[in-house]
């Protein structure tokens, strides 16, 4: 297929791009940056360098592409999630502004299938696991109620597209090269100054994904049918498992939250997200590499290994339930 990629030189497009080029596709790859713009074609992608928001420049790539297929990875994130309150409003300017031009120009030049990066730990509350189902918990508290809004607004549009085919993809938490959580990731310089403790009991579960999987994952959606698709891995994870494991992969020692952090984890604080985040799927599964086990905690520890031992999705089928938690945010507990 010719697919084109925006967002293609960020965590997530760099291994997209691999892995679709991998597998024979046409690919053209958007970025800004000069750098990004070399890494791509040394991968063997067309570049394609334009602004988001020139939107004459986005539909004239997109013309050049003869794209069948865009896949909207666009963000603009920080490099340390502790400044992520100040840079909201610029993600959300690119995700609503720059990603509406993104669409708009696919519709206009008869691209067949939209796939949109969306988010699976900002979901409403509710009984178990989320499942696909589930909507975006846009009345939370105000913090998590503004990030849900933005990805009910990109859900909806890429939903409601006419013709062209929508899905959005809600992935997990990424972990692995190029994330916030990976030895060289400032989480993990977070844990090694000892500001992201264990809050009270650690009973918090995350929903994971490492970045390699999601692309493969990402790939896998280009023949299924339309819809929303959680992308996570097979074993939602308590703080209390998988941040000492993550702490011991970065070689950080870990500390219990203080009474003051634990302030911060009261219910309707705006450092807690009160939402549930999102179940996998029950999928044809396939082990890449050597794998042995499909969830996080082993995953860092094998990536000391040189390994990967994450189960990636085919996102066929429709997701099981299990047992309710809520969320505990990143950065923002601290003593």
């Amino acid at each position: 297929m010719r697919i084109f990629v925006a967002g293609a030189s960020g965590a997530i497009g760099q291994p997209l791009i691999a892995e679709l080029v991998r597998r024979g596709h046409e690919v053209t790859g958007m970025t800004r940056s000069e750098a990004g713009a070399r890494n791509l074609a040394d991968m063997g992608a067309a570049v394609a360098r334009v602004s988001a928001f020139d939107a004459a420049a986005v539909e004239q790539a997109l013309r050049e592409a003869r794209a069948e297929v865009v896949i909207d990875e666009l963000t603009s994130l920080p490099k340390d999630p502790s400044e992520m309150a100040a840079a909201a409003p610029g993600n959300r300017k690119l995700l609503i502004e720059g990603g509406g031009n993104l669409h708009r120009a696919a519709r206009a030049c008869g691209v067949r299938r939209y796939i949109q990066q969306t988010s699976g730990f900002f979901l409403e509350p509710g009984s178990g696991l989320a499942d696909e189902s589930a909507g975006l918990a846009v009345n939370a508290s105000p913090h998590v109620a503004a990030h849900a809004q933005t990805y009910a607004e990109l859900e909806a549009r890429v939903l409601n597209a006419g013709e062209m085919e929508g899905i959005a993809l809600r992935y997990g938490f990424f972990y692995g090269p190029g994330t916030w959580y990976h030895p060289d990731g400032a989480s993990a310089d977070q844990v090694r100054r000892q500001e992201i403790p264990v809050i009270g009991d650690g009973g918090g579960f995350w929903s994971w994904i490492h970045i390699e999987d999601a692309a493969v994952a990402t790939v896998d959606v280009l023949t299924a049918p339309p819809g929303v698709y959680n992308i996570v891995d097979d074993a939602p994870s308590p703080v209390a498992v998988w941040l000492p494991a993550f702490a011991r992969f970065v070689r950080a020692r870990l500390r219990r939250g203080s009474p003051r952090s634990r302030r911060w984890a009261r219910p309707g604080r705006t450092s807690s997200i009160t939402a549930r985040s999102s179940a996998a799927p029950r999928t044809r599964r396939r082990r890449r590499r050597s794998a042995s086990s499909p969830v996080v905690w082993n995953g860092w520890a094998a990536e000391v290994q040189g390994l990967l031992q994450q189960t990636h999705r085919t996102c066929h089928d429709r997701p099981r339930q299990a047992c309710s938690y809520g969320v505990y945010e990143p950065g923002r507990a601290r003593s």
